[in-house]
């Protein structure tokens, strides 16, 4: 079962902390997707609001976190992403749902 992980960010009204922030994101979906056990890390930002974006990390298992938490790259994210937010992450857990298996709802 996939374990996902979904963070909301909303940025500074600022165009250089926006600008920051959506580098940063980036940058670390190209390090983290690399991490073993890691089945996607996926970044975007809202179509309508530039302020806002969205992380969903897909692991294989809830345990596969360990690999992406020891990676070196991990220390940086927070002291250069947390100066640019207006507000805290948003962050939410979550097991995906099986369905490989047929359903029939009556």
């Amino acid at each position: 079962m996939v374990y996902t992980i979904v963070v909301h960010l909303y940025a500074k009204d600022d165009a250089a902390a926006i600008k920051k922030l959506q580098n940063k994101l980036i940058e670390a979906s190209q390090v983290y997707s690399k991490d073993k056990e890691t089945v996607s890390w996926f970044v975007m930002q809202d179509h309508q609001d530039p302020r806002a974006f969205t992380i969903v990390e897909r692991y294989e298992q809830e345990s596969s976190q360990k690999y992406h938490l020891e990676n070196p790259y991990w220390k940086t994210f927070d002291p250069y992403v947390l100066p640019l937010l207006e507000k805290p992450m948003d962050l939410r857990r979550f097991n995906e749902l099986d369905t490989s298996k047929e359903v029939k709802v009556e």
